[in-house]
């Protein structure tokens, strides 16, 4: 069970480290700073209806109520520890999973802790905005449930950093409050999280694309040899399950109170659509190939050393490492990959080890197809011939073996010029992200009630009803 008797809840036995317990005192005041300055906007009163994590037991880990979110019970979760556990992959398959971080990969193990933390403080900033154009309380509050959990999620990566790596993680914790997402001189470290997200069109698709690149990064960490790592992150996928959600569940919501306008109406182009204030399908379109292709660009280069070294020295597996029938060496195993080579597309074989960037995008893209295929049978249902379309997986891509080159969503290998002339028929522009932004004007916060461009989710929160008072403005 949870403490909740001391000051940082944890499950860790934080008390009996004094030093530690009082890194991690003096640190919470300069998140609290961080939160009241970046957290959501003009929140700090509401009383909102939020889970809390009460247990890392799988039935019944989370208790439901009213809570200010300045106020919420952020803490350390670890899963409870398995003494037999082993590493399951690399030169160490087989031996003892570490409790403590080996000396010869204390800069990898770092490094990887780092760059997976600057995650949760960024996704809180792109959207802190969000919550002044709701278009429900239940989505209201289910924006300030994503945001508390990434905060927490933040707190997790950094008892992480003061426990096992000395002054250099008290460091690098203090340099995830300074960092800010989308910042000209301090950005954050991964392109997508200094993303503007303008919208909730954006939001959703961003907890739809980009929360899951954090569920495959996640489950491949949750595979680590290092075990406070893997223990750490597979509690935080039991959390990260619901910001997924929201996001599916989002544009569904949205794809279906299109189709309802579309067919009451008999409307036959976009314009129509967006004259009745609701997202036509094409612009829906646009906004999935501009997300998908920002996150697979987070699962790194194609063929990576660093991705190489992170498995055989066993700190990064890959995606449900165990499931897999092979040797978890790859010696001498080969994996496909694309690349560009006198104006097509080509595959070639790779050493597996270098490929597992590639190969956890792959995982990633076809769990995202089968998502997609979901938001195609609202449409199906509703008899409405319009399909959404994952883009080639070289579309728009700023890393790997696809940086540099103009790929279409059909995977034409095109000319920058050409490109760059139909940029607009596959992306937003900028007069897409203003039609959107004019349906977001105000929020909708009356009780049960919806704005028109989204209709009402098939349940609420915690088997409390749509009309439930979701968020209190004291």
């Amino acid at each position: 069970m949870i403490d909740y008797t001391e000051k940082i809840p944890n499950n860790v036995d934080l008390g009996r480290d004094r030093v530690l317990q009082r890194a991690l005192e003096h640190w919470q005041p300069a998140f609290m700073g961080w939160w009241a300055d970046m957290g959501p906007n003009e929140s700090q009163n509401y009383e909102v209806y939020l889970r809390t994590a009460m247990s890392v037991e799988p039935d019944g880990w989370a208790k439901f109520g009213y809570v200010r979110m300045p106020e919420y019970r952020w803490g350390i979760f670890l899963q409870p520890r398995d003494a037999n556990r082993e590493v399951n992959f690399g030169t160490h398959k087989g031996t003892p999973a570490w409790q403590d971080v080996p000396g010869e990969y204390r800069s990898m193990l770092r490094r990887i802790i780092v760059t997976q933390g600057d995650t949760e403080p960024a996704s809180v900033e792109q959207q802190r905005m969000l919550g002044m154009c709701c278009p429900s309380l239940y989505d209201l509050r289910n924006i300030f449930q994503v945001n508390v959990e990434e905060g927490r999620h933040l707190w997790a990566m950094v008892y992480l950093l003061h426990r096992y790596f000395g002054r250099d993680g008290r460091e690098e914790a203090e340099a995830l409050l300074e960092r800010r997402s989308g910042d000209a001189d301090n950005p954050r470290i991964l392109g997508a999280f200094n993303e503007p997200t303008p919208d909730w069109l954006a939001f959703y698709m961003f907890t739809f694309f980009t929360d899951r690149d954090g569920k495959f990064q996640l489950c491949a960490l949750a595979e680590s040899g290092f075990d406070p790592l893997a223990r750490t992150c597979r509690f935080m996928l039991t959390e990260e399950a619901h910001h997924m959600f929201v996001g599916e569940s989002g544009i569904t919501r949205i794809l279906k109170r299109t189709c309802e306008v579309t067919k009451e109406h008999k409307l036959e182009n976009s314009a129509a659509v967006r004259a009745m204030g609701v997202i036509d399908l094409e612009t829906m379109q646009k906004y999935l190939n501009f997300h998908f292709s920002v996150t697979i660009d987070l699962f790194g280069s194609d063929a990576s050393s660093n991705a190489a070294s992170y498995y055989t020295t066993g700190l990064k597996g890959r995606y449900e490492e165990t499931k897999i029938e092979d040797d978890h060496m790859l010696a001498d195993a080969e994996y496909p990959v694309y690349e560009v080579s006198s104006g097509k597309i080509v595959t070639k074989n790779v050493p597996a080890l270098t490929a597992l960037n590639e190969r956890l995008r792959d995982d990633y893209i076809t769990e995202i197809q089968g998502g997609v295929n979901r938001w195609n049978k609202v449409m199906e249902d509703a008899g409405v011939p319009f399909r959404l379309t994952l883009p080639h997986k070289g579309f728009h891509r700023a890393i790997g073996n696809f940086a540099g080159h103009y790929i279409s969503p059909e995977g034409e290998v095109m000319t920058k010029d050409a490109w760059e002339s139909k940029q607009y028929d596959w992306m937003p522009s900028p007069a897409d992200h203003a039609f959107v932004q004019s349906l977001m004007t105000g929020r909708v916060v009356e009780l049960g009630k919806f704005a028109n461009w989204i209709a009402p989710p098939v349940r609420g929160i915690n088997q409390q009803p749509l009309n439930f008072e979701y968020v209190r403005f004291n």
